[in-house]
């Protein structure tokens, strides 16, 4: 089941502004909820499928959004998902992918969906999350995985992150439960030496 949000609050800054000065420490910010967001996140959960599962995309706290809701294992479901659009080429020439996070010790998924259609392959990346602990994830762009409605589709070629039209999280994997993800942001670096993050304060 696919729904629009209305996150007037939240804020997906897409690097349009100064980022020259965001590279020069390391890393360019990718999504932040700081400020009105001009593009809305969607919920996409497994009702598409039957499912049961809810979930949505909320502030928790100044400038923190958090990825709450049930996973439920009902009606073959199982998975809770929620994404937004991204301008075009944002990601373009990004090698890591950085978010700042505090979760309840699940394993949640960061997904980047070329174009801006609601189905087809997506490319995911698994982390860790460490219970009521803020941890900076860190993700190489070459180990995004291609799936499509849980399969890991063949001859699919690697992400090429300018073609990267939509940024998501997902939980899945069977984690049947209440579940909750606090966001501060993501971002992405151009290079593969140190990437420095922004400070925590």
């Amino acid at each position: 089941m696919s729904t629009r949000l209305g996150v007037a609050t939240l804020t997906l800054m897409l690097s349009c502004m100064s980022l020259a000065a965001q590279e020069e420490s390391g890393m360019v910010k990718l999504v932040d909820f700081d400020e009105v967001s001009p593009e809305p996140w969607f919920v996409v959960n497994d009702g598409v499928m039957g499912g049961r599962s809810t979930s949505t995309l909320r502030l928790s706290a100044p400038g923190v959004a958090v990825f709450e809701g049930t996973l439920s294992l009902e009606n073959n479901g199982g998975f809770a998902s929620v994404r937004a659009g991204l301008s075009a080429a944002a990601l373009a020439g990004a090698t890591r992918i950085l978010l700042r996070v505090r979760g309840d010790g699940k394993r949640y998924q960061l997904r980047l969906r070329p174009g801006r259609r609601m189905d087809g392959i997506a490319f995911g990346r698994s982390f860790e999350t460490i219970a009521g602990q803020w941890t900076i994830v860190e993700l190489a762009i070459e180990s995004f995985e291609p799936t499509f409605r849980g399969y890991r589709p063949r001859s699919v070629p690697p992400l090429d992150p300018a073609d990267a039209g939509q940024v998501g999280l997902m939980l899945t994997d069977k984690q049947e439960g209440d579940f909750r993800l606090e966001i501060d942001w993501i971002g992405f670096c151009r290079h593969d030496g140190p990437c420095a993050s922004p400070p925590i304060g």
